[in-house]
């Protein structure tokens, strides 16, 4: 399974058995249409679910994590 660490706001949110291109696809069609919302996981040991606003001029970073499966993207 693949996992992308995301920080936004400050905070530390993750989301699994994606691939960074698919994510980042999903983000860029997201801002093409203005903005809208992804849903990530939230918390240590027992995740919730969350939902982040994509919008232009919201940070965000996406780190995939070291030892999972590579999709050709670092």
């Amino acid at each position: 399974m693949k996992r992308i660490d995301i920080y936004y706001g400050g905070r530390h949110y993750s989301v699994g058995g994606r691939a960074l291109a698919d994510l980042r696809a999903e983000i860029d069609q997201i801002l093409s249409r203005g903005s809208g919302w992804i849903e990530v996981n939230y918390g240590e040991g027992s995740m919730a679910p969350a939902q982040l606003l994509i919008a232009p001029g919201v940070g965000i970073a996406l780190l995939p994590v070291a030892g999972d499966e590579s999709d050709g993207e670092a």
